[in-house]
């Protein structure tokens, strides 16, 4: 048997066990051996390799100090040598999925192999999905172990320099890479089945797959800003206190609207956010910091608008599906062009 493989585990605040959002700006740290889920991972691994090291940060901290953050992740690849970073899985945590993108994109710049795993409308995805050998997983944490399993299947033979198969074969999410190589038919004929095949409304699978950008054409501008009626949308899970009607925390598929007629600000006494994906504390205090009601109602007697729609509409932005998104934005819309709103404030977190 040969020596064994190093590798080095990245992960968020949450899964290292240090703390939920009220935790996401620790520092980076570097750990010996295996926290959390890659207890799991070391088991998984075996003989084959060993996690000498896990690097945690929180999820705010690698975002919003950025080079400080890299910067230390990259001097602890340095110290700890691995031949193989994990990075997660994130799922479909946004800021966890750009954190692990940035570690596999530091660890491709000092030649060394890394591997991560998050859901395909994780922004990660988008931002890194051409520079990390990434593979796809569902919303949540609950297929822990089957993900690991892949990320190891993956990352031993990128690490050992074993052939890499196409995305479809080894699994992992296509890169836009093309390769030379051999078909049984010619592209002609291989073009001519798939267009017989779709005018006859058969399934086939295209060889150059294209991922269009969604358009989306900008609003014309307001005319007469000061004759205008303002609607406002929040993302941030703002509701009632109590959360009367159960908006769930992420992963809506639902929106609520609430009346704010005749109220000059919010107070913590009546609203709250019911939001996962950041730390509720501050905005529980001053429930404005989510829907800015108090300084709209400043603009608003000032002249700046008309007024405002008496009704804001409120959702969950964390781990809510597009398609989802979507659909709730239009109903949204269709309401606000029902009620002569001529623009909307839309108050993500």
């Amino acid at each position: 048997m040969g020596e064994r493989l190093r590798v080095v585990h990245y992960l968020n605040q949450y899964f290292a066990g240090v703390g939920g959002e009220e935790e996401a700006n620790v520092p980076v740290k570097v750990i010996d051996g295996t926290v959390g889920p890659g207890r799991l991972l070391q088991q998984i691994l075996g003989d084959d390799a060993e996690v000498v090291a896990t690097v945690m940060s929180g999820d705010n901290y690698v975002n919003e100090e950025r080079d400080d953050a890299l910067a230390t992740i990259a001097q602890a690849l340095s110290d700890t040598k691995p031949d193989l970073v994990i990075a997660g899985p994130a799922f479909n945590a946004g800021r966890y999925g750009l954190a692990c993108g940035e570690v596999c994109r530091l660890a491709k710049e000092s030649g060394i192999t890394s591997v991560t795993a998050m859901y395909h409308e994780n922004p990660g995805v988008l931002e890194h999905g051409t520079e990390a050998y990434m593979l796809p997983t569902g919303e949540s944490a609950a297929e822990m172990q089957a993900v690991l399993q892949a990320m190891t299947r993956l990352g031993l033979k990128l690490a050992r320099g074993e052939e890499i198969g196409s995305a479809d074969v080894e699994g992992y999410m296509p890169r836009g890479i093309r390769r030379a190589g051999m078909r049984e038919q010619r592209a002609a004929v291989r073009a001519a089945d798939m267009l017989v095949a779709r005018l006859n409304d058969r399934p086939f699978d295209t060889e150059l797959p294209i991922r269009m950008p969604e358009v989306v054409e900008p609003a014309r501008p307001i005319v007469d800003l000061a004759g205008a009626k303002i609607g406002l949308v929040t993302t941030g899970s703002f509701v009632p206190r109590g959360n009367p009607d159960r908006l769930v925390r992420g992963g809506a598929t639902e929106w609520f609207r609430y009346s704010i007629d005749g109220l000059d600000s919010l107070s913590a006494e009546h609203w709250e956010s019911v939001h996962r994906g950041f730390y509720t504390n501050i905005v529980n205090q001053n429930p404005n910091y989510v829907l800015p009601l108090n300084i709209l109602r400043e603009m608003e007697n000032e002249g700046a608008f008309a007024d405002i729609h008496p009704w804001f509409f409120s959702t969950s932005g964390v781990g809510t599906a597009v398609g989802d998104s979507e659909r709730m934005g239009a109903e949204m819309a269709k309401q606000f062009i029902e009620a002569g709103v001529q623009a909307c404030v839309l108050v993500a977190t």
